[in-house]
């Protein structure tokens, strides 16, 4: 398929680097690309970044038939554009799709066309330590009908946004609600997939957690709510009597890309990794017996975010005494170090973007 590429004529003033935020400054461009059953997916293009023109009957806003993915490019110190293992956001956005009856898209040609987007907006990616520029690859049903059906029209597009460190203040551990009256997932469900419903669903336990004062919620799994699934928007990990443990992919936990990661590096290190269903109630144990050394999420947007305190039925325990674990700063040094090429990539994951 050809990539049409059309340019802005009136380019953005760029942001100030020290005022960037997440997701709210979007750069000169996106892409796009449509699909039309009988006709598969077709006229790809850059074009200059602008809002869409939806029918009010639009499909996806009443029944939420939309997925996505998230990723970033970074700035090396000596300026090339580098992407961290966006092959496997492709995978799992086509996973998505799967999930979500969502027609699968050409994965090499949608990364090459991702690729060309970053190179003609490489002034917006941003130089000052741990700025990015966040990539948001989605798709979502175009049909406006007001039926519950798989949709015959989709629209696929790319948007880039300059971002700030995450971790503005320090890289500190948070506090976490261990949420056991909402569900955000079950078995059976959409819980593996990255689409919107799923966000949506978690949306007032995290409100609630947030009214209380906690940084993130702990999800259970919906039928028993007792097995330890994901925390806010990333993946959970615990360290355990020195043993890595992450709750095992059922179908309701999101496949990180993050997670994955950190199993591959801490067993390259040597460390016993392991992924199996683990309860809410091992935890705390492993809290009081003492061999629970350390907790952390993973995730896109944090990388590594360690966790110093959970709270659970009005019960908390405190977290390496609350203070960043070893493990938790290694990984994200050698993590962020990998995508930013500080430090050697013995994993071959790090992917050069050309320069325009």
């Amino acid at each position: 398929m050809e990539l049409k590429i059309e340019l802005t004529t009136a380019p953005k003033e760029l942001p100030n680097q020290d005022a960037l935020g997440f997701g709210r400054i979007f750069t000169d461009h996106m892409f796009e690309m449509d699909y039309e059953e009988g006709k598969g997916w077709h006229n790809a293009r850059i074009v200059p970044h602008h809002d869409f023109n939806l029918n009010p009957a639009n499909a996806t806003l009443h029944y939420g038939q939309a997925i996505f993915e998230g990723l970033k490019a970074y700035r090396t110190p000596d300026n090339r554009i580098t992407l961290f293992r966006p092959t496997e956001n492709m995978k799992r956005l086509n996973n998505s799709a799967r999930i979500l009856c969502v027609p699968e898209f050409d994965e090499e040609f949608v990364l090459d066309c991702l690729k060309k987007l970053v190179a003609i907006d490489e002034r917006w990616i941003p130089s000052k330590p741990g700025t990015s520029l966040y990539i948001r690859p989605y798709i979502f049903s175009t049909d406006p009908y007001l039926g519950v059906s798989v949709g015959k029209q989709y629209k696929m597009a790319i948007i880039l946004s300059p971002v700030a460190a995450y971790y503005a203040a320090g890289f500190a551990p948070v506090r976490i609600k261990v949420e056991d009256k909402y569900v955000r997932a079950v078995i059976g469900g959409t819980g593996e997939a990255k689409t919107a419903a799923n966000y949506a669903a978690s949306l007032h336990g995290d409100y609630v957690a947030h009214q209380e004062g906690f940084a993130q919620t702990l999800w259970l799994d919906g039928i028993e709510r007792k097995y330890v699934e994901e925390v806010g928007s990333m993946n959970i990990v615990f360290k355990i009597n020195g043993e890595i443990i992450t709750p095992e992919l059922t179908g309701s936990i999101l496949p990180g890309i993050t997670r994955k990661s950190v199993l591959e590096v801490v067993r390259s290190w040597g460390m016993k990794a392991t992924e199996r269903r683990i309860t809410i109630e091992e935890v705390f144990e492993a809290a009081k017996n003492g061999t629970l050394e350390e907790a952390f999420g993973t995730g896109t947007a944090a990388v590594i975010s360690p966790v110093g305190e959970l709270c659970w039925k009005g019960e908390s325990i405190i977290i390496n005494g609350g203070k960043t674990g070893e493990t938790a700063q290694k990984l994200y040094d050698t993590i962020t170090g990998i995508q930013t090429a500080r430090l050697e990539d013995p994993f071959g994951w790090v992917i050069e973007v050309p320069k325009a």
